[in-house]
């Protein structure tokens, strides 16, 4: 495609503002012609209350991102997939293994690009921490994902209903870089999730998995104050490697650390650009598969109360 990718934006919410629009003015590759959104708008940018009217809206869309809650966007995705348009998801990519499978049929059978994005993959760190454990033993590696919800998702209230997620909501983050990471498969062993009284989704959770024959572990917070913390360690038999601040702090044995400025989502949608042009798609649920089956067979206890 040699001209601009003709990009409608759909849910106009926190990472939208915060990724989608920054990565959006940096590449020319994309013109954001259109959002859609119940509540919010982007100044200068045609603007509708929901997906159907934004692809009557005859702005001659070529592609849609959606960033709206995992619940209620496979029904996005399949209209846009239906009228013909590209579809950019964000993470997790549907509420539930069936329908991103589901979706993915559909792109196939319309001849559309269907992208399934892991943000956190496009770290610094990880295609330098994937290359490096290539050949090496891995006998054991720990995941510690911490952080606190009122800072990251003040107010919203999805997150801890049924389909929100809620701690696994960043911990996929992590899953998503460790399936990219580790040579082989991941599996989940066993699992513990404490949700909150009246709440569906947890506030935390411990995982207890396997790959080749490594144990792997994850400990995932949503309650974190002060400091934050998204650290991935490896131990190998050349030492233990070290992926911090969610992957974009990279420690090597022996080595000093390398960092690297945050550029996720400008490579998410230089990705998304190729795909188009190619006509191609990129569906990996290895994250959501981990976190159904941690949902399918994981331990769940009741915690207190909480709000926002």
């Amino acid at each position: 495609m040699s001209e601009r990718i003709r990009l409608g934006l759909v849910g106009i919410g926190k990472i939208a503002r915060d990724q989608h629009l920054p990565a959006l003015e940096g590449d020319d590759r994309f013109e954001l012609v259109a959002t859609a959104s119940r509540n919010a708008s982007v100044d200068g940018v045609a603007a509708h209350k929901d997906i159907e009217s934004l692809i009557a809206g005859g702005h001659d869309l070529n592609a849609v991102s959606l960033c709206t809650p995992p619940e209620g966007r496979y029904d996005q995705a399949r209209i846009a997939i239906e009228a013909g348009l590209n579809v950019m998801l964000e993470k997790p990519p549907a509420a539930t293994l069936t329908e991103i499978a589901d979706l993915a049929e559909r792109a196939r059978a319309h001849g559309v690009t269907l992208f399934t994005t892991w943000h956190s993959r496009e770290a610094a760190g990880v295609e330098p921490a994937k290359a490096w454990l290539e050949g090496k033993k891995i006998t054991a590696a720990r995941i510690t994902w911490r952080e606190d919800i009122r800072r990251w998702h003040p107010g919203q209230e999805w997150i801890l209903a049924a389909g929100g997620f809620g701690v696994f909501d960043p911990g996929i983050n992590a899953l998503s870089i460790v399936t990219k990471i580790l040579p082989d498969a991941l599996l989940l062993d066993q699992a513990w999730m404490e949700v909150p009284e009246g709440r569906a989704s947890p506030l935390r959770a411990k995982l207890h998995m396997r790959s080749g024959g490594a144990v792997v572990t994850a400990d995932f917070d949503f309650l974190q104050t002060g400091p934050q913390t998204w650290d991935i360690e490896v131990d190998t038999d050349a030492g233990t490697l070290r992926l911090g601040m969610g992957g974009s702090i990279l420690q090597l044995p022996g080595e000093t650390e390398q960092k690297a400025p945050d550029r996720e989502y400008a490579r998410l949608y230089a990705r998304f650009a190729d795909l188009v042009a190619a006509r191609e798609s990129d569906v990996d649920v290895r994250p959501l598969q981990l976190v159904a089956d941690a949902f399918l067979v994981g331990e769940r206890t009741i915690g207190e109360t909480f709000a926002f």
